[in-house]
């Protein structure tokens, strides 16, 4: 596999042989130990040199006492992303195979006959910080969010060519990577890196139903895969309703609800390819007699924009699922993502009737749970629109969360 490779493996930088010693805070040797993934920038004190990205820093406590190794990035807030924290450990490709394995192993109870697809390796979660790996069936997509993780990419990618054994393997990189190709040492996002070449989109199967996925240019590896359980919980609150999808993308939610019994189900999104994929997406399950029976319309535009079109024409649906992209990427634009939830809250009680059902989700980290469900419940009492809780639900299993900025998803299932 790595023969095979060569040219691309070739003209990535190597691993410097010497480590960068790193000496950080108090503060900052408390959350180590208690198990955070990330050492900032301003909680270094002291380096023994300043590194490139990519190698490997030993971080030290105040009695010179070990206690994490990590990848330096001197290019990002997040100075060093830590590996192996506690017990030291030589950073091989041994230990890449170990670390996969043990992340492979606790999503085998998700893959069955009826699901083929999930999230193998979570990032910082899963004590890789700054690299996903998803599965589709037989391919798999690798993403990375750092440069730091180039140098070390031949062993990742023998590891996980002799642990995961995919098919197929795709490489996508972040907005910020691909904003700064100079450092990419020739990598590219959506390349594939081997297996046969991709002949359209890769069909995957989720809780029995067929999914068709862009690995190379799909929003983040294609999917949101982290909606599974929503996705499922959506399913049976939808029989004989007419259902409005908001921010559908591929029609994920969509199609749940169609097999659960929708008579109607209509799919909003801004972007036009995206809703394409979502009729296919109906036409690989037209075969199951809910999908075949359900009407499903397509709406694109603005999302804001149409539903107050819906509203100002009367129009009124059952059950409304709304699971818009991150507002808030950065702390500073909380204050707005939030009141984007709340214009959002309102526009969906406006389409709703008493009885009908609001599913409502965040993706935004920089959102707190409790900040996000009390805008809705605050917005619903402005309203005079008041919710009876269903549910709520954060992260599925193959999205584990070991520190609190890795939590970001969170639902809200109610009844208006």
């Amino acid at each position: 596999m790595v023969d095979r490779l060569s040219p691309i493996l070739q003209a990535l930088p190597r691993p410097a042989e010497r480590n960068i010693a790193v000496h950080v805070t108090p503060a900052a040797e408390r959350a180590i130990r208690s198990g955070h993934p990330w050492l900032f920038d301003q909680s270094i004190r002291r380096l023994s040199r300043h590194g490139r990205s990519g190698d490997l820093a030993v971080i030290f406590d105040r009695k010179d006492r070990f206690l994490a190794v990590g990848l330096y990035d001197p290019d990002s807030p997040i100075r060093v992303r830590i590996l192996q924290q506690g017990t030291p450990a030589a950073i091989s490709r041994a230990w890449f195979e170990q670390q996969i394995a043990t992340s492979v192993t606790k999503r085998r109870p998700l893959l069955t006959d009826q699901t083929n697809g999930c999230r193998l390796i979570h990032g910082e979660n899963d004590g890789l910080p700054g690299l996903v790996l998803d599965r589709y069936a037989d391919t798999c997509v690798i993403k990375l969010y750092t440069t730091a993780w180039l140098p070390h990419l031949p062993n990742v990618l023998t590891a996980l060519h002799d642990t995961v054994k995919p098919e197929r393997l795709v490489l996508r990189l972040s907005r910020g990577l691909q904003a700064d190709p100079d450092q990419l040492h020739g990598l590219s996002d959506g390349l594939l890196l081997w297996g046969p070449p991709l002949d359209g989109p890769v069909l995957f199967r989720e809780n029995g139903l067929t999914f068709a996925v862009d690995v190379v240019a799909g929003q983040k590896t294609g999917f949101f895969l982290d909606q599974r359980d929503n996705r499922a919980r959506v399913e049976p609150l939808a029989m004989g309703k007419r259902v409005l999808n908001v921010f559908a993308y591929t029609g994920g939610f969509s199609l749940y609800a169609a097999r659960g019994g929708a008579t109607a189900v209509t799919s909003l999104d801004l972007s036009q390819p995206a809703l394409e994929t979502a009729v296919t997406n109906f036409y690989l399950n037209h075969h199951l007699p809910g999908v075949a029976a359900a009407r499903h319309t397509l709406l694109q535009g603005d999302a804001f924009q149409r539903m107050e079109e819906l509203i100002a024409k009367k129009e009124t649906f059952d059950l409304v699922i709304i699971d818009p992209p991150s507002f808030a990427r950065q702390q500073a634009e909380t204050e707005r993502a939030l009141a984007a939830y709340a214009r959002l809250t309102g526009l969906a009680l406006r389409l709703l009737p008493s009885g009908g059902t609001l599913v409502q989700a965040s993706c935004s980290s920089r959102v707190p749970a409790a900040d996000f469900f009390d805008t809705i419940y605050q917005t619903a009492q402005k309203e005079k629109r008041p919710l009876r809780q269903i549910e709520r639900t954060g992260h599925p299993i193959d999205h584990p969360i070991r520190f609190a900025e890795g939590e970001y998803l969170k639902c809200l299932f109610a009844i208006v």
